[in-house]
């Protein structure tokens, strides 16, 4: 017998069919799937010719979703990739102590103004959590993958190699809720530009210091110069901020130029692969705090 629960889940997994996004089933009241995994791959059916993983079978076929969800309370994955969606994933602070901390709306509204850009109107979704998804069509021919906190913290996203829980998924005894039913927006230029893989580290172009920088301020700009360039993805952005902060009091002193600074580290953070924007809108706040906040220096 269909367990009680089924036929809101169903409909939710026909829904999402409908709209053209395939579906798999994920652990009822989780978020986990529920398919098989290659370890106990039985070697038929979708896998006679070799394992299928979640994305490879996920389906709009509405006899396939009827014939698995009528048997169990299924929760409903959105494959995003093959859903030709990007789904930016916005959350909220966990713990004690994390009252004051951005979430990832906050972060998100700050990226929009730091583009230029409105707060986009599109499909969302609320979490358990009190977090949103915000759903966005992925431009054809564009194929993106998932993020973890590569856009802010609390922020991230889901696109090829990822899914996300559809409307009326329930978790912890609360449900996934549409609260925007607007048409699902194309993912918006700068956010695909954000988007996009980093370029491989480039060669860092050589940047001499003018003859008026004292040689302490040339040791350290070379110093945290190379120290960018060897950052590893997730913590370019803030070896950047740091360097700047360092790079500061030198500026303030009148050991170095300050545009010497941003041109070496602009390039630094570009070589990296941080996004051009990403590097000027850093140094200028870094600089900005560290110039206005120096000491002065200690005489010997």
């Amino acid at each position: 017998m269909p367990h009680p629960g089924t036929p809101a889940l169903l409909c939710a997994a026909l829904i999402a069919a409908a709209r053209g996004w395939p579906v798999h089933p994920l652990r009822p009241g989780a978020k986990s799937p529920a398919l098989h995994g290659e370890r106990t791959c039985p070697r038929t059916g979708d896998c006679t010719a070799g394992h299928r993983k979640w994305e490879q079978r996920a389906t709009c076929d509405r006899q396939r979703i009827q014939s698995a969800w009528f048997v169990s309370p299924f929760n409903v994955g959105i494959a995003t990739g093959p859903a030709d969606l990007v789904v930016v994933d916005l959350d909220v602070p966990k713990g004690k102590g994390s009252s004051d901390a951005p979430d990832g709306a906050e972060s998100f509204l700050a990226l929009c103004e730091r583009a230029g850009e409105p707060y986009p109107v599109t499909y969302t979704v609320r979490t358990p959590s009190g977090g949103h998804h915000l759903y966005f069509t992925a431009p054809p021919g564009t194929r993106l993958t998932n993020t973890a906190s590569r856009l802010a913290d609390l922020v991230d996203t889901r696109a090829w190699g990822g899914y996300v829980l559809g409307a009326g998924s329930i978790v912890d005894g609360l449900a996934y809720e549409v609260t925007d039913t607007a048409p699902v927006a194309e993912l918006p230029a700068w956010l695909l530009n954000a988007l996009r893989p980093a370029p491989a580290p480039g060669i860092l172009p050589a940047i001499t210091p003018s003859r008026n920088a004292s040689r302490l301020a040339r040791v350290a700009l070379e110093r945290e110069q190379a120290a960018i360039t060897a950052a590893p993805q997730g913590a370019r952005e803030a070896t950047l901020f740091a360097s700047a902060r360092a790079m500061g009091r030198f500026v303030a002193w009148g050991d170095i130029d300050r545009h010497e600074v941003e041109e070496a580290f602009q390039a630094a953070g570009e070589a990296a692969g941080l996004k051009a924007y990403e590097c000027r809108s850093t140094l200028r706040s870094a600089l900005n705090w560290s110039i206005r906040t120096a000491r002065p220096r200690q005489m010997a």
